[in-house]
């Protein structure tokens, strides 16, 4: 398991040792054994030009998911194999998470954990373009964003980390 976090924004300061451990529980929930996982937290400005480049849309949004997998096919493959993998990006906007929470009356940093689930979801094969593959994605996604909150005090993502001597 690989997961690597690049905190290239300003709004929020990330506990990435924290998101690490939540990635690595969701992977648990998810029976994924194998990941190559990067998680690029950025801000509006940035967000904005990874969606224009490669989506062709205007303006930032919360998840983009890129799936590095050169086999072609879903993570876990077309017959639901028991140990899926995962290879892929996730680029993540803190200031949208900001904007949302507040709309969701929510935390920031719950947010952020749902777009790491909603990612996560994608590079396993979920789409979310039909209404009905959307409902099931969404259902999936509350589920274990609840599981993860049993397991976690997402507050402690803002948190900083000490530094032992």
């Amino acid at each position: 398991m690989n997961v690597v976090i690049a905190n290239r924004q300003r709004t929020k300061k990330i506990n990435a040792r924290q998101l690490k451990k939540i990635v690595r529980a969701l992977f648990g929930e998810l029976n994924i054994q194998e990941a190559e996982l990067g998680i690029h937290l950025v801000g509006a400005r940035e967000m904005a030009r990874v969606n224009e480049a490669f989506l062709q849309h205007e303006g930032a949004t919360d998840v983009i998911t890129f799936d590095n997998d050169e086999s072609g096919s879903p993570a876990g493959g077309a017959h639901g194999v028991t140990r899926p993998t995962i290879h892929g990006e996730l680029f993540i906007c803190v200031d949208v998470a900001v904007t949302q929470a507040k709309e969701f009356k929510s935390s920031w940093q719950a947010e952020v954990v749902r777009y790491v689930v909603h990612g996560v979801l994608h590079l396993l094969g979920y789409d979310d373009l039909k209404p009905q593959l959307r409902r099931k994605m969404k259902r999936e996604e509350n589920r274990l964003v609840r599981r993860l909150t049993g397991k976690f005090s997402f507050a402690e993502l803002s948190r900083a980390v000490k530094m032992s001597s």
